[in-house]
C-alpha cells in the first residue's frame, strides 16, 4: 500500500488534530488549579485561537460542507472557550482576595 501526498497530509492532519484535542484538557486542568489568578494565560491569544477555530468551523460547514472538519473545529472552539472562561473566573476571584494580610495595630 502506498500513500500519495494527499494521503500523507490527511494522516498528519488527523494525527495532529487528535493531539491538539487531547492537549486542551491538561491546559484546562492547569488553569483550574492555578492559584495566581491565571496570570500566565494570555486571554488575547486564546481569544484569537477561539475566533480562528470558530471561523474554521463555520467555513467548513457552510463553504465546504465538511461536517467532520466543522465538528473538529467546533470542539476546538469549545475548549478554547473553557480556557478563557476559567482564566477570567480565576482573575476575577484573585481580585476579590486580598494579596496581603491586613495590618493589625
Amino acid at each position: 500500500m502506498t500513500l500519495d501526498l494527499s494521503g500523507v497530509v490527511a494522516a498528519a492532519f488527523g494525527f495532529f488534530n487528535l493531539l491538539r484535542l487531547v492537549s486542551y484538557f491538561p491546559q484546562i486542568l492547569a488553569v483550574t488549579r492555578d492559584k495566581s489568578g491565571a496570570s500566565a494565560i494570555s486571554i488575547s491569544c486564546w481569544m484569537i485561537w477561539f475566533s480562528a477555530n470558530a471561523s474554521t468551523a463555520l467555513y467548513a460547514a457552510i463553504n465546504l460542507g465538511d461536517m467532520a472538519l466543522a465538528l473538529t473545529s467546533l470542539f476546538n472552539t469549545v475548549c478554547c472557550a473553557a480556557v478563557i472562561l476559567v482564566a477570567l473566573q480565576k482573575r476575577i476571584l484573585a481580585r476579590r482576595v486580598p494579596t496581603s494580610a491586613p495590618v493589625v495595630f
